[in-house]
């Protein structure tokens, strides 16, 4: 499977669970474009909400969320729905929780942020071929930047708490900040 044009509108539905809000609008907005049907969920309760009312054939699970673990959603709609693939989104990998999600049904583990590129290469890749690495992943300079912005919009964009989160000084985390994101 390549491509939704084949499928019926019963088989491009897409369940979205993320608590980062601009991240689930941006999401659903390239899924949308690329044919899928989307719901979202902001939290655990909202995405177990969504499967019972009607599992859908795909999802993007964040692991963590503010009411819980997102395998909990994963779970639930293998449960209800065998054949539905889902991908996990995480900004706190290992090899642990990717080994969890892939036994409760998920079919690939990506590292947030991801491009709605890899996920729809995730979402739809024939099980029996290994998928290719991306074509331009992120520099090692834009991923330290990407997870200090994560962790700056999780402290509502105080300096100091991030600052303390991150174990850096906050004078250091300022110049950062000010700096423009790096390519």
């Amino acid at each position: 499977m390549t491509d939704l044009s084949g499928l019926d509108e019963s088989e491009r539905t897409l369940l979205l669970v993320d608590d980062d809000q601009p991240f689930l609008t941006r999401l659903e907005r390239a899924m949308d474009k690329r044919g899928f049907i989307v719901s979202v969920a902001e939290s655990v309760a909202a995405g177990l909400a969504a499967v019972k009312a009607g599992p859908p054939a795909f999802a993007v699970v964040d692991l963590r969320l503010e009411d819980g673990n997102g395998l909990e959603v994963v779970s639930a709609l293998h449960e209800k729905r065998p054949d539905a693939r889902a991908v996990v989104l995480t900004g706190y990998g290992n090899i642990a929780t990717a080994v969890t999600a892939v036994k409760l049904g998920a079919v690939d583990y990506l590292a947030k942020p991801a491009d709605a590129d890899d996920i729809v290469k995730a979402l739809l890749a024939d099980e029996a071929v290994k998928p290719e690495p991306p074509e331009n992943p992120m520099s090692a300079d834009r991923v330290r930047w990407e997870h200090i912005q994560r962790v700056y919009e999780l402290c509502d964009r105080n300096v100091s708490e991030t600052a303390r989160r991150l174990n850096m000084h906050r004078r250091t985390l300022q110049r950062i900040l000010a700096k423009r994101a790096p390519r």
